[in-house]
């Protein structure tokens, strides 16, 4: 191993083991953001259902821990490991990642989709710690309370705006990747993760199944808030309140059907056809989740 890579992963440990000393679990990272420790099941057929009961290490975020010994054999295994991951959800901490993206190709403003909801539903984002990521973007560090458990999600709140839960993990500030390094903010290092919101949390939550059938005109019924949502667009909002509405309609089953409906909602408000079924699409891709054999 070259100088330079020993001296990325003595660091990567460092700021792992202090962490660690925080109460956060860790676990050793790539270059690439993924588990630095290969699965010790990686040869049976999948799917494989443990989760480190089998005492060996390569489970992912599964292996994060707070011992330091731990923190030191995990990284030992992994000696080109050039990161931490940080696993959310668990105690003391039970952190939530509010994973702010930065999306030049589709216009989306991240930050101030946040702001947006905050002034929405009345909360405001306390002074926690934040990480800066190499693409521009930014992690806010917040935690749950107690017997609440929050998933990962992908763009549900609105676009650009990923959320890190139960069996998620951030990438922890001193992290090196193929893109960069992740930096605490200045001004944050002191802090400490600060509690979620209540009304934020709320939003972070899945919504209720539906305990009643759905009649057949019921997806017209539901999406009429969606289409006037897509329809209120503004130059610069466009793009974003259109791929939003169609998230939403494809997480609640009736995406197909709201399609057209979306289409010409954003056809009115100034978007090309083909812009509009490309925002739909990927809106679908998206949220769709993936079969494997």
């Amino acid at each position: 191993m070259a100088t330079t890579d020993r001296q990325t992963a003595t660091l990567a440990l460092a700021h792992a083991l202090s962490a660690a000393e925080r109460g956060l679990p860790v676990f050793p990272l790539s270059a690439t953001k993924l588990p630095a420790l290969r699965s010790p099941h990686h040869d049976e057929v999948p799917p494989v259902r443990c989760r480190g009961e089998c005492g060996l290490p390569g489970h992912g975020v599964h292996d994060a821990t707070t011992d330091p010994s731990a923190v030191r054999a995990l990284f030992a295994a992994a000696p080109r490991a050039t990161g931490y991951g940080i696993a959310c959800g668990r105690p003391p901490h039970r952190l939530i990642g509010i994973d702010l993206d930065i999306d030049t190709t589709h216009g989306n403003d991240s930050v101030a989709a946040l702001q947006q909801l905050a002034l929405e539903h009345l909360f405001t984002i306390p002074p926690t710690v934040t990480v800066l990521t190499p693409s521009g973007g930014r992690h806010l560090w917040l935690t749950g309370p107690s017997g609440v458990r929050v998933p990962n999600s992908a763009g549900r709140l609105a676009p650009g705006i990923d959320v890190r839960g139960a069996g998620g993990y951030l990438v922890g500030p001193g992290s090196v990747t193929t893109h960069g390094r992740y930096l605490l903010a200045t001004g944050t290092a002191h802090l400490a993760p600060a509690p979620c919101p209540s009304a934020l949390l709320h939003l972070l939550r899945p919504p209720p199944r539906p305990h009643h059938p759905r009649s057949r005109n019921s997806p017209a019924r539901q999406g009429q808030g969606l289409v006037r949502f897509v329809r209120a667009a503004h130059e610069g909002q466009r793009n974003t309140r259109l791929f939003w509405a169609a998230c939403r309609a494809y997480e609640h089953g009736f995406g197909d059907a709201l399609a057209d409906a979306l289409t010409d909602a954003a056809i009115s408000t100034g978007l090309s056809e083909q812009e509009a079924r490309a925002a739909i699409a990927s809106a679908a891709r998206l949220t769709t989740p993936r079969r494997t054999a």
